[in-house]
């Protein structure tokens, strides 16, 4: 049986690049100025709650054009 500190050297990693991923995804929804689908709230939600796949989903999708 493993102990969680075998995985320690991959979940801090993790931990810092999932972080590191949600801030400036959140940063980015609140300077950018239009989106495709929803509002800014809606994608702030979505950045924060669904971790890795929110922000990718975001800027494939959600990003609108810059003006």
């Amino acid at each position: 049986m493993t102990q969680w500190s075998d995985y320690l050297p991959f979940l801090i990693p993790l931990g810092v690049a999932q972080f590191a991923l949600a801030i400036f995804s959140v940063i980015h929804v609140v300077k950018h100025p239009s989106y495709r689908f929803g509002n800014k709230a809606l994608w702030i939600v979505v950045v924060l709650v669904f971790q890795f796949i929110g922000p990718a989903v975001y800027f494939l999708f959600g990003r609108g054009d810059e003006e």
